[in-house]
């Protein structure tokens, strides 16, 4: 029985931090070396970073990446280790796994299926490496020659090859290629951003690869806020001919994540030949696909490290426990990589600054069940408790106009202490009163609802800002703003008001969805290790009626009397720009999905939506960075990509209207 010990790694890497990632990198190498693993595979463009952007483009970049890739050879010894990086060849840039064997660089595989949809953009730097094609790179330091392309690399009789990350999610996989090669296992060094139920997709594709292709497949991956916007799980899976043999946990606050399993080439090798679509491909002669390393591979001594799958994972909640977990540890790693000192919250006493100051808040649990995490946070005094740790890393203000009421006043201060946060009571009446006494006199009348309704709700929001903005600023902490997705589409916001912020973490999850985990958090909340972790405070909260509260109580303002309902909004926004569909179609849908309202009513609510999604693109061009957490995200530099300007859907519009009156 040929038995061999295969390391899978999850890294927290930051693009361009050459010192930090190699720290990871070599930490990882050296957990997997002690848990007895041979085999080591690390993420995808791990040296460099994942989110380098156009500093792929630089030659810098490569200058380093290379001494890095040379400095951590060293660490390979008696080894067998995969390490990403960006390669400068033939004027070209290419996404390259370097293979190292025994402390030496024997091969630089190269990506050949490139992410370019969604989030990704990889086009823009590299290059899909060409089928069957071969080369020699030569090494800018010292003119080594090294083979670089579509590889396979046979070390000491055990054939390895590589599906990259998005080489693993196409139709057509390069596996198929590799098993036809008689490749034993198929390293994929990932760098796969977190997505609602993206866990259970990587686990198909991992086992079933393994299955049809007849091979052991070790899956790494990124873990954390790694760039600023892409979450990364740290998901790691080892999986042989069908079988899941080890799977890594998700989210954690650590550096680095080894995940260890041992696996019986003789088994893989005899799934092959009991295949009957298995067709061996020999090499061209003048070409030869596999690379030969002499190599003593030594006696599998572990039995793996698999970790038992977390018990929150098997939640009938899964969704609000992945969104917990994700924005918790995305804004923890933004924290630490921004070198600030906490966050600052205009705390409104409604539902999305509620949902911000209780992400932190539960940030701040889940950091102090995971070890050391909070010594990666310098500035902290020593911590008694979680309420402690919030103190220190939270501040919060209620900042009140005449419009506003006590039932959010109160909300808000209650809930601020529930969860230990430092909260201000801010009375900015007068600040606000003041701005419309001064235009008022400027243009020569009295300012009134019933003519400038827009500019009078908007004074009350910009006159906020300044105030928040400088207690961030002394506090030396990031500005949350509490804009979500909904909102976002139809730029039911205010510039340079509640949108001021250093960074958005609800504007990727949507309004409704948003109060379903409000009430989720208030009642029953994450499982951690001590239990459910909730905040019955949040009642004040959920019981309300979502409102801007910036015109007169008599008013009596809400957000979905402004708009319309909420469920309504997302699931136009669902049909319209996830899924492209135009008016006449959305139309149908909601006949069908709200049967309860008419259809004129559903018909102006539509009209609604298109104008205003086409108005205010602007207002997303600006809003603050935010997390990306499904295929639905609407922010315009990693998600949807909108013109400014427009014909706003008018003649289609039209075009529905006139059908509708039609006898």
């Amino acid at each position: 029985m040929k038995t061999i010990a295969v390391a899978a790694t999850a890294l927290n890497q930051t693009p361009l931090a050459w010192n930090a990632n190699l720290t990871n990198i070599h930490a990882a190498i050296f957990e997997a070396r002690a848990a007895g693993a041979a085999i080591v595979c690390l993420p995808e463009l791990c040296i460099s970073g994942y989110g380098c952007e156009d500093a792929f483009l630089s030659p810098s970049t490569h200058v380093q990446a290379w001494a890095s890739l040379r400095e951590s050879l060293a660490f390979t010894e008696g080894l067998v280790v995969s390490l990403g990086l960006p390669v400068f060849h033939h004027n070209t840039v290419f996404n390259a796994a370097a293979l190292a064997v025994d402390g030496k660089l024997i091969a630089l595989v190269c990506k050949r299926h490139l992410a370019g949809d969604g989030i990704h953009y990889e086009p823009r730097w590299f290059k899909p490496w060409p089928l069957q094609t071969r080369d020699l790179f030569r090494a800018p330091d010292d003119g080594e020659e090294i083979p670089i392309g579509d590889l396979v690399v046979d070390v000491g009789g055990v054939r390895l090859g590589f599906e990259i990350c998005e080489d693993a999610w196409v139709a057509r996989r390069p596996g198929g290629d590799l098993s036809a090669q008689a490749v034993d296992i198929i390293l994929n060094p990932s760098a796969s951003h977190f997505a609602f139920g993206k866990r259970e997709i990587r686990r198909r594709f991992v086992v079933e690869g393994s299955r049809a292709f007849g091979v052991s497949y070790i899956y790494s991956n990124l873990l954390g806020n790694e760039a600023g916007r892409a979450i990364y799980d740290g998901q790691t899976l080892i999986a042989s001919a069908g079988v899941l043999l080890a799977e890594g946990p998700r989210f954690s606050y650590r550096d680095h994540l080894v995940t260890v399993a041992t696996v019986d080439l003789d088994l893989t090798r005899l799934s092959q030949s009991r295949t009957t679509s298995h067709r061996i491909q020999l090499p061209d002669a003048h070409h030869p696909a596999v690379i030969r390393a002499d190599f003593e591979w030594p006696i599998a001594r572990t039995t793996g490290s698999n970790t038992p799958i977390a018990a929150w994972e098997k939640s009938t909640a899964i969704k609000e426990e992945e969104f917990t977990r994700a924005v918790s540890l995305a804004l923890f790693d933004y924290l630490r990589k921004s070198h600030t000192r906490g966050f600052t919250v205009s705390l409104s006493g409604g539902a999305d600054s509620a949902a911000v100051v209780c992400l932190v808040h539960l940030m701040a649990h889940l950091a102090l069940q995971d070890g050391d995490a909070t010594g990666k946070l310098p500035f902290l005094l020593p911590c008694r408790n979680v309420g402690d740790l919030t103190h220190q890393l939270l501040i919060t203000a209620y900042q009140a106009t005449s419009n506003s009421g006590e039932v959010t006043r109160h909300a808000a201060a209650c809930l601020a202490e529930a969860i230990g946060a430092r909260h201000h009571e801010l009375d900015i009446a007068e600040l606000h009163q003041g701005y419309v006494d001064l235009i008022g006199k400027a243009i020569g009348r009295e300012l009134t609802w019933d003519q400038d309704d827009i500019a009078l709700q908007n004074i009350q929001a910009r006159v906020r800002s300044p105030g928040i903005w400088m207690i961030a600023n002394l506090s030396n902490t990031l500005l949350l703003s509490t804009s979500n997705r909904s909102e976002a589409a139809v730029g039911y916001a205010t510039m340079d008001g509640d949108t001021s912020g250093s960074l958005a973490p609800i504007a990727g999850i949507d309004k409704a969805w948003l109060r379903k985990w409000l009430r989720w958090l208030e009642t029953e909340g994450p499982l951690l290790e001590s239990g459910h972790v909730n905040i019955p405070a949040l009642t004040l909260i959920n019981q309300q009626q979502p409102t801007a509260e910036l015109r007169p109580a008599g008013a009596a303002q809400t957000d979905e009397s402004d708009l319309m309902p909420y469920p309504v909004l997302d699931a136009i926004e669902r049909a319209a720009i996830r899924d492209k569909r135009g008016p006449a179609d959305i139309l149908v849908l909601l006949q069908q999905d709200f049967p309860d309202h008419p259809k004129a009513q559903l018909f102006q609510w539509l009209t609604r939506f298109f104008q205003l999604w086409s108005r205010n693109q602007w207002k997303r061009e600006r809003y603050a960075p935010s997390f990306h957490l499904d295929d639905q995200n609407l922010d315009p530099k990693t998600g949807c990509r909108w013109p400014i300007l427009s014909g706003g859907f008018a003649l289609e519009l039209e075009q529905l209207k006139a059908g509708l009156t039609t006898p």
